[in-house]
């Protein structure tokens, strides 16, 4: 491994909204490529990617899978994602450590709600992307209508490299989707079913289509010579000159990297059309890790520094845990090797937590953490899995103890349902927490936490399916038998306007009372961070080691506010404070911090909610009765538009509203809408909706 050519492997990743075809996609390029030697089904639970029991019984992708294989004389790293908001965190922590991806779309849906998600996510990590426009033979297909959506929408730019003959199946009409035209080339090809598209054969362009060809070409030349700076092609093209293939391949390279454009291909997974092209434009046109500038990051003791490293097995040793999968076997830590190498039973350092780590075994993951290949080494640029590590969790560094770096973590998206759980023999409450803690490791968008007031343990993540597929974890996996409650809201609180008030702990009990009094302000920021803590108190006023106590008093009491709910978007900052010889402690000014918080937010609290994007696709003549139901469910609609014969209604629906909605909307459209939900942002809670929940003693 560590003579790999860095120029020829690529890291990439497949995404998309679900059911866009991602796993069946991705099951036949392994196929194709020799990793794999059976062709899978989704809907059978056979593909090589979907390796859970609960993926496989519900036909859904649920975990990022990585799998490396061959093709041509490049090594891809192949990570599958899933499409389901719920597991949104799969696609988050994959684009961070990734080079380049593969965007997927449903011909006939075009660009859907989740779609937008991921591209976004794709730009906020600069990747760049190719776009396969899949299902060409399905009913309602349409090519040029993804591409224009993709154009407004997502305010991308697409450059078609290839289109589809034909759309839709034979029975659907006269031109069904039967192969497609490659415009460098000009060639068509056609795939040959029985070998399940293994084979094809590569014709002159069909006389019918020689002039949509020529229509498309021209359009490709229109986007690719707005950024032609070297002239590659512009002169050429204006003089009417031929321009060779391997040109406009360099120059389709160049401003793919670049992200001027999305190099654009069709076909059909499920008709076997089209993949091999989707493979070849991997190898050409996204980035290796060469091509992806240095990685930086801060020096863990001088902040202000800034570290850059680069991919190449000579400089220091430095990676990004990007993933954890629990194993009764020991943990695998998945790591994204950025610079340097690291060896098998070799001991990296983690400046995170400050700590050696062990890194005993490396492995490169065939999809199923079951399934692994043993290396003696990880080299720059690579996607591995060690066994070894402890103490790291996702979005820590480890690295060269003698060249430290910290490298930027991954911000993931709060939770907002909860469920109650308990085991059922009350001898299991030890095997539930370790259980629940191990999958808060894996998972940074699941959490728990007992309440205070009830004593109930409430299990918190992105979505019901999220819960349900962590309970079904605990019963299968740790072999614990459980109670679950209904679904709840995860509210949060914050300030209403900004305060500053004093906390005290007094207490006389003779000679062993406790004294402290704390200054603190505290105002309302949107942040990254949901709490921030500022000491702005010299240590010659009053000792470190109070401070520190007054901050975590703070920092326990924003986890609970005067509901009860964790406190975000919130700024404390520590201004003064008093003590009396013999009477302050640590206890004493950890009690006045929380003091703090209660007098800052006592009749200064706003209530949150979280609001979900929500986008429901219905027929024409269902469109009023299912946005009746929305407005009654305190949504706003933003927008509605047309997609084929369907209409897409776009709103902002508080999720405590949206619990019942998939029972509701299949009987108002006799089961023809389709919706999808996503987190957008919290929101007050309004006054009147409040002041019902608490008079009526209702749980928020």
């Amino acid at each position: 491994m560590s003579k790999i050519d860095l120029t020829k492997l690529r890291n990439i990743g497949i995404i998309a909204h679900i059911d866009a075809g991602k796993t069946t996609t991705t099951d036949h390029i392994l196929y194709f490529s020799g990793a794999k030697h059976k062709l899978g089904e989704v809907d059978k639970g056979t593909t090589e990617t979907d390796y859970d029991p609960e993926e496989q019984q519900r036909g859904i992708t649920i975990y990022s899978a990585c799998i490396p294989f061959k093709w041509r004389d490049c090594t891809v790293n192949l990570i599958d994602t899933p499409g389901h908001v719920d597991f949104t965190a799969e696609v988050e922590r994959s684009l961070r450590v990734l080079d380049g991806a593969v965007v997927v779309f449903d011909a006939q849906k075009g660009v859907e709600a989740q779609s937008e998600t991921v591209w976004r996510q794709a730009d906020k990590y600069n990747v760049p992307r190719l776009v396969f426009v899949n299902k060409m033979d399905v009913v309602g297909a349409h090519f040029a209508n993804v591409l224009d959506e993709i154009k407004e929408r997502l305010e991308g730019t697409p450059a078609p490299l290839t289109i589809p003959i034909g759309a839709g199946s034979i029975k659907d009409g006269p031109t069904p989707f039967r192969g497609l035209i490659d415009l460098l080339e000009m060639k068509a090809y056609f795939y040959d079913g029985k070998t399940d598209g293994k084979s094809f054969r590569a014709e002159p362009v069909p006389a019918d289509q020689e002039s949509e060809a020529r229509h498309w070409r021209e359009q490709l030349f229109e986007v690719l010579t707005r950024h032609d700076e070297k002239d590659r092609i512009t002169s050429a093209y204006l003089e009417g000159k031929e321009i060779p293939a391997t040109t406009l391949r360099e120059l389709l390279r160049e401003q793919a990297l670049a992200r001027h454009i999305q190099p654009v291909l069709c076909g059909s997974g499920r008709e076997h059309i089209g993949i091999q092209p989707l493979m070849d434009a991997v190898c050409h046109y996204l980035p290796s890790p060469l091509d992806r500038p240095p990685v930086t990051g801060l020096h863990p003791q001088k902040k202000d520094k800034e570290e850059k490293r680069k991919p190449d097995p000579k400089d220091p040793f430095a990676a990004l845990v990007f993933k954890i999968v629990a194993d009764s076997h020991g943990d695998l830590y998945y790591l994204r090797v950025y610079s340097g190498t690291l060896k098998a039973n070799s001991r990296p350092f983690n400046p995170t937590r400050n700590l050696k780590e062990f890194a005993s075994k490396i492995y490169h993951v065939l999809a199923d953490p079951r399934h692994r290949d043993d290396l003696p080494e990880a080299v720059a640029g690579d996607i591995v899995a060690i066994v070894g590590p402890k103490d790291s969790i996702t979005g820590d560094t480890i690295c060269d103890i003698q060249n430290p770096i910290v490298l930027e973590q991954i911000q993931f998206a709060e939770a907002v349902v909860s469920m109650s759980i308990e085991p059922e023999s009350s001898a299991d409450k030890d095997r539930l927490t370790d259980a629940l803690n191990r999958l808060k490791r894996e998972d940074p968008t699941f959490n728990w936490r007992v309440d205070a007031d009830t004593g109930q343990t409430l299990m918190n993540g992105m979505g019901i399916l999220h819960l349900e597929v962590k309970q079904h974890r605990l019963e299968r996996d740790f072999r614990l038998k459980v109670r679950v409650g209904k679904p709840r809201v995860s509210y949060r609180e914050t300030l209403k306007r900004s305060i500053q008030v004093e906390g005290e702990c007094i207490k006389q009990a003779g000679a062993a009372g406790l004294f402290a009094k704390l200054k603190v302000s505290f105002e309302p920021k949107k942040l990254s961070e949901s709490v921030v803590v500022v000491n702005k108190v010299a240590p010659e006023m009053l000792p470190t080691e109070l401070m520190a106590a007054a901050e975590q008093g703070i920092r326990g009491a924003l986890q609970s506010g005067e509901l009860g709910y964790p406190v975000i978007n919130v700024q404390a900052t520590i201004l003064g404070g008093q003590m009396q010889e013999g009477l302050s402690n640590e206890i004493a000014f950890t009690a006045a911090g929380t003091d703090a918080v209660h007098r800052a937010l006592k009749d200064n609290m706003v209530l949150l909610e979280p609001v979900m994007r929500t986008e429901v696709m219905v027929p024409e003549e269902y469109l009023g009765p299912v946005t009746a139901d929305l407005n009654a469910r305190r949504s706003e609609i933003t927008e509605v538009h047309i997609r084929g014969k369907l209409r897409v209604i776009e709103a902002l629906v508080p999720l405590a509203k949206m619990f019942d909605y998939s029972d509701k909307v299949r009987s108002l459209s006799q089961g023809r809408a389709s919706w999808t939900m996503e987190p957008k942002a919290y929101a007050p809670v309004p006054p009147d909706v409040l002041r019902g929940m608490m008079g009526t003693g209702e749980e928020l």
